[in-house]
């Protein structure tokens, strides 16, 4: 497979650093968040569970949106903290114009799914958009085959590449549905969003040029002759 090298014009700038800062910032915050809400709900004891996902019930279709947001304990969340801050900074820098786009349908997409084709219990937690996140990271970059997005694409993979087995059904308090489902989004809409923030790359003079080197031989009459019929060979 060969690879694009991104222009360092690009990947160096000022703006590109800025975008970092701005991704990896709103990573923090939304993380943030997700701790204050968990902390709020042990220290008045809100039991805010009950308002997670509940697939077939109707009463659990505000689990859709607000699955993401809770949490059962400070052990479950501590785990989706580190992957959630990589997987959404990464998204939002290297693909910052799809991302307005990939989170919410992953966010909700990934709950709606799990709604319809879930167990009847209660789901909860950001897992189901990591997977998400984390699947289209790495599969766009793959996709687009600049160098910088491979690097991301193989160190997500070295990373969290164990938490395929997340996707099946081995645990049984483990909403691998959510798993599934983000999962599955994250790979469909890296094929849908496969042109979208392409890295300017290098491109050499000689990429451009068509014409023919003095040096490359010609294939006239003029610079071969055909061999004598009376030559033996």
């Amino acid at each position: 497979m060969a690879l694009s090298k991104p222009d360092p014009r690009f990947t160096h700038s000022r703006k590109a650093q800025q975008n970092f800062r701005l991704a990896l910032k709103t990573s923090l915050v939304f993380t943030g968040i997700l701790w204050a809400i968990l902390i709020v709900d042990e220290a008045f004891g809100l039991r805010l569970a009950r308002f997670g996902l509940r697939p077939g019930s109707l009463s659990g279709l505000t689990g859709i949106v607000t699955v993401p947001l809770l949490h059962g304990g400070f052990n479950h969340l501590l785990s989706n903290t580190l992957p959630l801050v990589i997987s959404l900074t990464a998204t939002l820098y290297l693909y910052p114009r799809s991302s307005l786009r990939v989170i919410p349908l992953i966010w909700a997409g990934s709950g709606a799914l799990a709604w319809l084709f879930g167990r009847p219990t209660l789901h909860i937690g950001a897992s189901g958009l990591i997977y998400g996140l984390l699947a289209y990271v790495f599969v766009s970059g793959i996709l687009r085959r600049d160098m910088r997005s491979v690097s991301v694409s193989l160190l997500v993979g070295f990373l969290y590449g164990s938490m395929i087995w997340g996707v099946l059904p081995l645990r049984p308090h483990m909403s691998w549905e959510l798993h599934l489902t983000g999962g599955f989004l994250g790979v469909m809409l890296a094929l849908v969003f496969r042109n979208w923030d392409r890295t300017p790359i290098i491109r050499y003079e000689w990429e451009d040029d068509d014409t023919v080197p003095e040096w490359y031989p010609e294939s006239d009459e003029e610079n071969f002759s055909l061999p004598d019929k009376d030559q033996k060979s």
